[in-house]
């Protein structure tokens, strides 16, 4: 999924930095996901494993994410063996959260 034609138009990131934001997540995914699951239409659960630096990584992805991408709801637990990271849209932006599942699920293929 190379295309970034899903990216909505309510994106604020540079359009140039785009890529570079979808390689960051891509990465983090290949890394650490151990589960994904979508408990609701509206969104989607992602469990990554835990490590030296990831939780901070993991926030600071999410808000830089949440600055550009206001239509995302990131909620984040952590424990010693787990960050939980809840994503969370608004019926308009339910295509955006369909092509991140599509790309958590292609990240799991991958590993």
């Amino acid at each position: 999924m190379n295309d970034l034609a899903w990216v909505p138009q309510s994106c604020t990131l540079p359009t140039e930095e785009r890529p570079l934001r979808v390689a960051e997540w891509d990465a983090l995914l290949s890394e650490r996901l151990t589960s994904a699951s979508r408990p609701e239409p509206l969104r989607l659960r992602l469990d990554l494993a835990a490590g030296p630096g990831v939780e901070e990584r993991v926030m600071e992805l999410v808000e830089r994410e949440s600055g550009c991408c206001s239509f995302f709801t990131f909620t984040t637990a952590a424990g010693p063996n787990l960050i939980s990271v809840d994503i969370a849209v608004d019926p308009a932006h339910e295509t955006v959260l369909d092509a991140l599942a599509a790309r958590t699920a292609a990240a799991w293929r991958a590993r």
